[in-house]
């Protein structure tokens, strides 16, 4: 089973910073596009970094010049730093990745939208 396990949130007092890892587990052929999403209380869910299998980001402006996504292939894990992080940052975050797996038998199977766990972020005052 492919799975995302998101890690690094926590509570941090404006103006501070903060890593998120995610990491994808499992029969895995290839991880294309991936990014990170939040989701504040009361409000929808949000894009705000993208990164392609080649390197290229995308950001959200709310987020351009505090947060920077990477990704390491090798360990199939994408990260957000976080920095100079503002109470209006504070939200569950998401990662999400586009996996092609493979079977049991080890043929690739159709690429999918695969989900963390998501991850408290919490930025006081």
């Amino acid at each position: 089973q492919v799975q995302l396990v998101e890690s690094g949130g926590g509570l941090v007092q404006a103006g501070g910073s903060l890593r998120l890892s995610c990491a994808a587990s499992g029969r895995i052929g290839n991880i294309n596009d991936m990014g990170w999403y939040r989701q504040a209380p009361g409000k929808q869910l949000q894009l705000i970094a993208t990164i392609t299998s080649g390197g290229s980001t995308n950001y959200a402006d709310p987020v351009k010049g505090r947060f920077t996504i990477s990704r390491d292939n090798a360990k199939g894990t994408v990260y957000l730093q976080m920095s100079s992080l503002k109470p209006e940052d504070t939200a569950v975050y998401y990662c999400n990745a586009r996996i092609r797996p493979l079977s049991a038998w080890g043929a690739p199977s159709a690429e999918a939208d695969y989900w963390g766990q998501g991850t408290q972020v919490a930025v006081s005052s």
